[in-house]
């Protein structure tokens, strides 16, 4: 984990920074804001920012979202000054840090904030077969394909090659191809030269750049539109990139994974991915298989998320039943580990007396799964959690509405289903991101709520 610490904080910069590179994190410090985005535009990575309170942390965050510096910031203060947290936090921050620091609340924060405490757990046969290949190769420079249903956990396995790779010490840099728009993809990966394009503030090294020496991981590559693949392609076989408005191509020496939930086989037939460029990423495929297929993985990871939110919710942790147990197993899980993990954090907060049983094994909306409630078939890519199918005597009349009134209220009752995750509900959908992304555009030009990311309950009109 990558720390960039913003600010001296008045002398107490020393201890912070020594706990956190005691919990594994790579600490670099610039004295003010311009320091800060001088670093990152000339691509010293960061994962997570840390500002002394006692500087502008709003200009900080609203400069780092202007330029698409989609990084986590943490305020820092000496002492508890609510006031001062208070206005961090309305500022934009995640999370408010009081000094001088505390080691367990160090790694809590870099925990909480970075998610870096997600490991690769398993133990089925299935997944070990997978794990066993990738072990195989991570000492190798190959490209590598990563493909499975959504929630399987493509970009864990991703992160475990780099770590078991002689790359392992240098950058890991992910890049989300379906969450970027369009326009703006092409500079996130290579980088711009300023005044190239409108916005383009200052020259900014791309992600390229960034991964130089490690492994860049481009998630999702199956939303990155076809005219972007053929740049993509040659930076993969030359190693070098151009600039957008650069005048001379940089070499670069990076190691690409790509994932996908989709057949990019199939895609390649319907003309939205090049064949050259899938023959280049697919040296090595790694296919995980969806979770209802492992077993023994679900009894691993139930009792592991069980573990992990009793300890988080400050509640006893309670063992899971056997008939609890069974039922996890038999269910579909068609969001897979996201889906269990989401569905073990509500079971220990609802469970009650000595263990987790059957009753506590809930959908979001609080119906038993299996009974109110049925998992409907979903596209090959997944979803994070199974579609809930109302009762006949609670779904809206269909009589009089007009399939574009049926078609929105699907989208977003979809949507907030997936609590406002735009790829997710697209995949459940059936749609492209791009196509469900115009669909919420149009929506909220025309005044209707569209959840956001994190929302989970239908929002009224």
């Amino acid at each position: 984990m990558r720390l960039l610490i913003v600010g001296s904080l008045n002398g107490q910069i020393g201890a912070a920074s020594r706990m956190a590179m005691d919990r594994g994190a790579k600490v670099a410090q610039v004295p003010d804001i311009e320091g800060a985005l001088h670093a990152l535009r000339n691509g010293q990575g960061a994962d997570l920012v840390m500002i002394d309170v006692t500087m502008d942390v709003k200009r900080l965050v609203e400069n780092l979202a202007s330029e698409r510096f989609a990084l986590p910031v943490v305020a820092c203060g000496i002492g508890s000054d609510a006031r001062a947290a208070v206005a961090a936090i309305r500022a934009g921050a995640k999370e408010y840090l009081p000094l001088p620091p505390d080691p367990e609340l160090i790694a809590a924060v870099l925990e909480a904030v970075t998610e870096e405490s997600r490991s690769l757990i398993f133990r089925d046969p299935t997944m070990v077969a997978v794990i066993k290949l990738a072990d195989q190769i991570a000492v190798s420079s190959a490209s590598i394909l990563i493909t499975g249903e959504s929630g399987t956990g493509k970009e864990v396995l991703a992160r475990y090659i780099h770590s078991h790779s002689p790359r392992a010490e240098k950058p890991f840099v992910s890049v989300n191809c379906a969450a970027i728009p369009e326009a703006l993809l092409e500079s996130e990966l290579f980088g711009h030269e300023k005044g190239s394009f409108t916005g383009a503030v200052a020259r900014r090294l791309g992600k390229f750049e960034e991964a130089n020496g490690g492994t860049l991981l481009l998630d999702e590559i199956s939303e990155m539109d076809v005219r972007l693949q053929a740049k993509l392609l040659r930076a993969i076989q030359e190693r070098e990139i151009d600039r957008v408005g650069g005048g001379k191509p940089i070499r670069v020496d990076i190691r690409v994974i790509a994932t996908s939930n989709r057949d990019l086989a199939e895609s390649v037939v319907r003309g939205t991915f090049r064949e050259d460029l899938l023959f280049r990423l697919n040296v090595v495929n790694l296919k995980l298989p969806p979770l209802r297929q492992r077993p023994a993985d679900i009894e691993l990871l139930a009792n592991h998320f069980g573990k992990r939110y009793a300890q988080a919710n400050g509640v006893p942790a309670r063992p899971i039943s056997q008939a609890a147990m069974d039922f996890l197993k038999g269910a579909q899980w068609r969001g897979n580990v996201r889906e269990l993990e989401n569905t073990m954090h509500r079971a220990v907060l609802l469970a009650v007396g000595a263990e987790i049983g059957p009753d506590a094994i809930r959908a979001p909306d609080g119906t038993m799964l299996g009974t109110a409630s049925a998992h409907a078939s979903a596209p090959q890519g997944g979803s994070e959690t199974a579609m809930i199918i109302p009762a006949a005597g609670g779904s809206r009349p269909l009589i009089g509405r007009t399939v574009a009134d049926m078609e929105r209220d699907l989208i977003i009752d979809t949507l907030t289903h997936c609590f406002g995750n735009r790829t997710h509900a697209a995949n459940i959908l059936g749609i492209s991101i791009r196509t469900l992304r115009n669909k919420l555009k149009q929506y909220n030009d025309e005044g209707v709520p569209v959840p956001v990311p994190g929302e989970g309950h239908r929002l009224s009109a």
